[in-house]
């Protein structure tokens, strides 16, 4: 199928009119949808302007938009102050909470053969592809899939069907995507379209989904140096080409190549969107191939009070810490917690740094012996904030109070940032 619409360039400032005008593409693509359903981001993911699109969604088809399901995956449900935080004016009744450990189904797997292939036989298992039986079983004639293209940690690039596969997927399809990811190594694949999870699922959509109603709305979104966020692309359709157009914008708006290597780099994280270092460690995970080696990363995070998204994976990360990848593949082997759940153990490989560099965690309400525990070191983020002078700072060089350089990110979680001779440097 040929991109329904289309609108992007790396000068543009896209608003509420391109988006009724990209749903309606996406609408009328279905002659009169009776009964739709919304697949947006969480509010970690607010800058993603999916809430909005969401909004406007609700506005055009009224009640013909049924149900409006927040793609989790594994991330807790949201508070009633998250949801108006991520969609404002948005009756609550329409929210569909997805649960990834009980209301799945799986369609079918992707087999070992395939995922051998994609892999370079680093994992040899058959995937499982599954979703919330809500999109099978809901009785939709539309499932409008929203999110942003911008580079991931697991899949290279963020969206298109991984808000299907991932983000209402189940404990299965969750812990295996991650964990072979995590043996790829994130660095090989951050930034790029063409990963081994995306063949992966684009495999299991091209299997499993042709009877699925699904159409897509991608955004790109850049941040700029001063913190400003403009959408610059804008994409609607079903087919993989889609996601690969979005992709290219992404990956000129989103991929920063900084020409000398800073030895520190100081980034904050936005207390709105980041409790736990579950999702605040895109700190690490968007600047570990910027740091210099034997260099340090300054985490401020005034909002982070604990680890886990949940109890259990809490659990997990204060019982094995961020480890270097050889120490966590003998603890997979070595205990059944972490076998059981290899998300978790994906998430402690890509919280490392390998040794390579220091991290200096400074939490809102972690304490100090808890933040040793797992492997980083502590800050008190309040004169972490008076020592970099990080409010109002532009993205880039500067000075500490001492007057040594550092070079400072704000809310990585929309970009990707590499020094210039990285091996795995994305241009």
């Amino acid at each position: 199928m040929v991109i329904l619409f289309r609108r992007s360039g790396e000068d543009l400032d896209l608003q509420a009119r391109d988006f009724r005008e990209a749903l309606q593409a996406a609408i009328d693509y279905f002659g009169a949808p009776k009964r739709v359903l919304a697949l947006p981001p969480d509010h970690t993911r607010s800058d993603s302007r999916a809430g909005e699109l969401t909004c406007i969604a609700h506005e055009m088809l009224g009640d013909r938009l049924s149900g409006v399901m927040p793609a989790l995956g594994t991330h807790e449900a949201m508070s009633a102050k998250e949801l108006d935080y991520m969609f404002p004016g948005l009756p609550h009744r329409l929210i569909r909470e997805h649960r990834w450990k009980d209301d799945v189904l799986t369609l079918g797997k992707v087999d070992e053969d395939f995922v051998a292939a994609a892999t370079e036989g680093i994992y040899r298992q058959a995937w499982s592809a599954q979703v919330n039986r809500l999109l099978i079983q809901g009785g939709f004639d539309m499932i409008l899939s929203l999110g942003q293209v911008v580079p991931h940690e697991v899949i290279g690039m963020a969206n298109y069907n991984k808000n299907v596969f991932v983000g209402t997927g189940g404990r299965e399809g969750i812990n295996e995507s991650h964990y072979l990811s995590a043996l790829y190594g994130m660095e090989r694949v951050m930034g790029r379209c063409d990963t081994p999870l995306r063949r992966i699922l684009n495999r299991a959509q091209d299997l499993f989904c042709g009877n699925m109603p699904l159409m897509y709305v991608l955004t790109v979104v850049q941040s700029l140096p001063d913190g400003a966020k403009k959408v610059r692309g804008l994409f609607v359709g079903n087919s993989h080409d889609v996601f690969f157009a979005a992709g290219e914008l992404a990956a000129r708006v989103n991929c920063f190549v900084v020409e000398r290597v800073p030895q520190t780099v100081v980034v904050t994280m936005n207390p709105h969107k980041y409790r736990k270092t579950w999702l605040a460690n895109k700190a690490i995970y968007r600047t570990r191939m910027l740091v210099g080696d034997r260099g340090r990363l300054v985490v401020i995070a005034p909002g982070v009070e604990r680890f886990g998204e949940d109890l259990g994976i809490d659990q997990l990360i204060r019982k094995y810490g961020y480890r270097t990848t050889p120490e966590i593949l003998e603890m997979v082997a070595q205990n059944e917690d972490l076998q059981r759940n290899l998300s978790a153990a994906a998430h402690l490989i890509h919280g490392s740094s390998e040794n390579r560099f220091d991290v200096i965690y400074a939490p809102g309400q972690l304490s100090q012996p808890e933040i040793a525990s797992v492997g980083y070191q502590y800050a008190n983020w309040r004169e972490m904030v008076d020592f970099y002078q990080t409010d109002g700072l532009s993205n880039g060089w500067s000075k500490d109070r001492s007057g040594g350089e550092f070079y400072f990110v704000s809310d990585p979680g929309l970009g990707l940032w590499m020094r210039a001779d990285h091996p795995h440097v994305v241009r």
